[in-house]
């Protein structure tokens, strides 16, 4: 599979490519992982310039965790990691999209394929995915 955000051309340096991104103060942009094959948007989360420069490096998603404020590689407790195969930044250079596989399914820590199983049905917000996975089971604790 084609990795389309490897950089191959010794002149494109790191820092040409991060300064592309319209950075706002916070440092933060919205990052939406998007499943390569379907199309279903699975995701959205947070980056910033570590969690950008480490998923290319990766090859995997690792987004900003504003709850825990650390970096999060994604699945490094789920086991449910990103493979990223392309990058794309928006027309304002503010928002990542990443085209990624899947890993093991499910992206959400609700043991959804999605993170976006909620519908509104007639005023009110309904479940429309089914669990694939007890996130007791995803999130066991050892010890």
């Amino acid at each position: 599979m084609k990795a389309g955000f490897r950089m191959q051309d010794a002149e494109c340096t790191e820092e040409t490519w991060l300064n592309k991104v319209n950075w706002p103060d916070d440092g933060l942009v919205p990052a939406i992982a998007q499943d390569a094959l379907t199309g279903r948007v699975l995701m959205v989360a947070w980056m910033n310039s570590d969690a950008l420069r480490l998923t290319v490096q990766k090859a995997e998603a690792v987004y900003w965790s504003r709850s825990r404020k650390k970096l999060w590689h994604k699945g490094e407790e789920s086991g449910h990691i990103q493979k990223v195969l392309e990058i794309r930044l928006d027309c304002d250079s503010d928002v990542i999209l990443l085209q990624i596989e899947q890993q093991g399914g499910i992206a959400c820590h609700t043991g959804r394929q999605s993170c976006f199983f909620s519908r509104l049905e007639e005023g009110q917000w309904r479940d429309v995915d089914e669990v694939l996975k007890s996130p007791d089971e995803i999130y066991k604790k050892n010890g």
